[in-house]
């Protein structure tokens, strides 16, 4: 059964909220989360919590139910939150998150993702598609998703990423989706993304960059196709990772077969990925993710 389902029946009236947070670890935040909880009315309906121990840090998310609004909520964790050095962030779970996607000619993980948002999978708000091709307009019009076409040229790369900014700002986007743009952002609107911006790549080994990727791995005879979605940082496809998968694949397979392979799987991990941060399961810890599925 569905969480939304059980809040429904059991906790009508009720706003369910997902926390989380992290901190350096110590002997009974579990506990302390608990109680304060406890003390403001609040039913926990999930949780799950990991000790890092290599860098000493604590990660937990909680999903409760509580009929108290965000604003006191938000007081009395920031005075709790002190007593323990953490960070945290409160959500409420029936909003779906603002989302902004970014495309180019490739069109596979955009149609992917609109199909599931419609469809319900995904608990995002597609506000606008940004392109920097033409290709996609029609499709984004039968989604009813206002579509924006800017070029982007060596010359115009800063007036395009301040009109990207302007749009992604605009429509107060939580999350950018990088769904097979092929342009490399700029150091500044990595900056102004961080944290918020999932980017989707092949994920061959060996590694095959520059053009036609799976023509130099058909090539190269490779047995392991695979994707990577990972948080976009200023370090072109280094940033901390969500999602990876694999398909195998022999010498049977043409280009074609390892193209059509990858693009599924490409679909299939990016999807994941934003189904897994839109519902504040992902936790960064340094350079890597935890990840409550």
């Amino acid at each position: 059964m569905k969480n939304d389902c059980v809040t429904e029946i059991y906790n009508p009236g009720m706003t369910v909220y997902i926390l989380n947070l992290s901190c350096p670890d110590r002997t009974g935040i579990v506990h302390a989360v608990s109680g304060f909880l406890l003390e403001r009315g609040g039913n926990i309906e999930e949780a799950a919590q990991y000790n890092d121990r290599d860098t000493g840090l604590f990660f937990m998310r909680v999903q409760f139910a509580c009929d108290l609004e965000a604003t006191p909520l938000r007081t009395a964790l920031s005075s709790f939150a002190q007593n323990f050095g953490m960070q945290w962030t409160l959500h409420d779970a029936s909003q779906p998150m603002r989302t902004v996607l970014l495309v180019s000619k490739e069109g596979h993980c955009l149609n992917d993702l609109l199909f599931r948002w419609k469809s319900g999978l995904l608990p995002v708000d597609i506000r606008a598609i940004i392109s920097n091709h033409r290709e996609f307009y029609q499709l984004a019009a039968s989604y009813n998703v206002p579509f924006h076409h800017i070029p982007v040229s060596a010359a115009t790369k800063a007036q395009a990423e301040a009109r990207q900014l302007e749009i992604i700002n605009g429509e107060d986007a939580e999350l950018v989706v990088l769904a097979r743009y092929m342009q490399i952002l700029s150091d500044e609107m990595c900056r102004q993304l961080q944290g918020r911006a999932i980017n989707i790549h092949h994920s061959f080994l060996p590694s095959f960059k520059g053009a036609k990727p799976y023509y130099q791995a058909h090539d190269r005879g490779v047995k392991l196709i695979g994707a990577t979605a990972h948080y976009v940082t200023a370090d072109l496809d280094e940033g901390p990772i969500i999602e990876q998968d694999v398909a195998r694949v022999d010498h049977s397979k043409t280009v074609e077969d390892l193209t059509a392979l990858g693009r599924d799987t490409e679909s299939q991990v990016l999807a994941r990925a934003v189904k897994w941060h839109s519902e504040h399961r992902v936790l960064l810890d340094g350079h890597k993710t935890v990840i409550f599925k």
